[in-house]
């Protein structure tokens, strides 16, 4: 029988192998925290761009709640008119409100008309936009409707 590999560096043989163990271990912890740090900033930024785009909703849906009362021609000079509805992932509420009336100078237009007898309308139309999660975007657009004036 022959006997077994025995030198001196066997002792140091099974130090090393323990020593590979530690570091492996080490650099699989350091991988994990990588890991889910890399996932915890996803996650953070996934919630980011969802909530631009909730206010994205409201932005759009107070812009409509502005369009839609001068398309429909849904104001007046004697009360304050609202309106409501649905645009997209949102929801509006406006209120178009008469501000004030301005003389036109006659001069401005061609229609042959005597003096006094053109006036500009003013009015003022507050919309609020409601997007989820509370998401909301309030806007005001003022505008004038050139009429006959009262002589």
């Amino acid at each position: 029988m022959q006997p077994r590999f025995c030198d001196s560096r066997h002792g140091q043989l099974g130090r090393q192998r323990g020593a590979t163990l530690v570091v492996g271990l080490v650099l699989l912890l350091v991988l994990t925290v990588l890991g889910v740090s890399g996932m915890n900033m996803a996650t953070l930024e996934v919630t980011m761009s969802s909530n631009t785009q909730f206010q994205q909703d409201a932005f759009q849906a107070a812009e409509t709640g502005i369009d839609v009362p001068i398309a429909q021609r849904n104001f007046t000079t004697f009360a304050a008119t609202t309106s409501s509805g649905s645009a997209g992932d949102g929801t509006y509420e406006s209120e178009a409100v008469f501000v004030d009336t301005t003389p036109v100078p006659d001069i401005a237009f061609s229609m042959g008309t005597s003096t006094g007898s053109v006036q500009a309308f003013h009015f003022d139309i507050r919309s609020v936009g409601k997007g989820p999660r509370n998401a909301v975007s309030t806007h005001v657009q003022s505008f004038y409707v050139v009429g006959p004036g009262g002589n």
